[in-house]
């Protein structure tokens, strides 16, 4: 199992040496964008940060910020950031969609796709997102799993281009104000990640009963229901989650490639101020493309919520709930 990370923090060590260029190839990348491809001798000498990520997962959404403010704050110091694009849906292998994320999260330094998995293999990765960060002699010298630990991932690079002789080495640590969906995640988060398809499926409630519990959630209408997603056959057609979270995220997209039309509702009404940025207050919204869409973005106080997304058009595709 290869998981996203909801806040889950493994880091090793400052300073541990942990591995080498040898088992970092990037020779199996299928595509690049924003530079023309690298090999790993071209990278000797430098301060390395790669970061493995994939453009529908939130908790790699949150950590861009952090992630474009280094590359920029470092590039004169000698910072190279590499930012692995490794799909885990069908539609992220889709050039188009990621030259999508790209552009729309504004990312400028280089961007591997790793449809193959090989970058992935050769560092021994599980999950999104993830970094590693090499010193000048190519040796991995520090790793951190998922979102977090900011300050401390930064002052690591700063540790290393010291040592690898740069004099101008900016102090301090970024600070992030993003207020949409990059925004770090509230402290009252009581809902997991929840996927659609039967092969991570769990708190499905079947049939759909009129109230539901905390994190118990179900599925109103007909749908083929399939390892990573589920498609509405024909209306009518919804999904209702039972959740404890300041935002709701759902992954969708359409099985037809056709704009499909939805509508969303907290406990029974619009959403006014609580919808997401993908959302209109009177909760109506369009799935155009497969990606990750912000439904609910609560203003004031946290507490138990019951959402209900309506499709209005037929073939939505659904993957995964994540929560913010």
């Amino acid at each position: 199992m290869n998981p996203r990370l909801l806040g889950v923090v493994a880091t090793l060590a400052t300073g541990a040496i942990i591995g080498g260029w040898r088992a970092f190839d990037l020779g199996g990348a299928t595509a690049w964008f924003n530079s023309k491809p690298l090999t790993v001798q071209s990278l000797r000498g430098k301060v390395v940060l790669v970061d493995i990520w994939t453009y529908s997962c939130i908790n790699s959404l949150r950590q861009f910020p952090y992630v474009m403010r280094w590359a920029a704050k470092y590039k004169d110091a000698g910072l190279v950031v590499i930012g692995v694009h490794t799909p885990e849906f069908p539609f992220e292998h889709d050039h188009a969609n990621v030259a999508w994320a790209i552009d729309n999260f504004h990312v400028t330094y280089p961007v591997p796709m790793d449809n193959d998995y090989a970058i992935w293999r050769s560092l021994d990765n599980e999950y999104w997102p993830a970094d590693y960060l090499m010193d000048g002699q190519g040796r991995v010298r520090y790793t951190h799993f998922g979102e977090g630990n900011y300050a401390e991932s930064e002052r690591m690079i700063q540790q290393l281009l010291k040592e690898n002789g740069a004099t101008n080495v900016p102090g301090g640590t970024v600070t992030i104000t993003e207020t949409d969906i990059e925004a770090p995640p509230s402290q009252s988060i009581e809902s997991p990640e929840t996927y659609i398809g039967s092969r991570r499926a769990e708190h499905r409630v079947d049939p759909l009963p009129a109230t539901l519990g905390l994190n118990e959630w179900g599925l109103a209408g007909s749908w083929n229901v399939g390892a990573q997603s589920a498609v509405l056959d024909r209306l009518p057609g919804a999904i209702v989650f039972r959740f404890h979270a300041r935002d709701l995220h759902l992954v969708m997209g359409s099985s037809i490639g056709k704009p499909v039309r939805f509508r969303v509702t907290l406990d029974g009404a619009q959403p006014g101020e609580a919808h997401g940025v993908d959302v209109a207050p009177d909760g109506t919204g369009v799935i155009r493309q497969a990606r990750l869409y912000q439904l609910i973005r609560q203003p004031g106080r946290v507490q138990d919520r019951t959402f209900r997304i309506e499709f209005l058009d037929p073939y939505a595709e659904a993957y995964v709930f994540t929560f913010g």
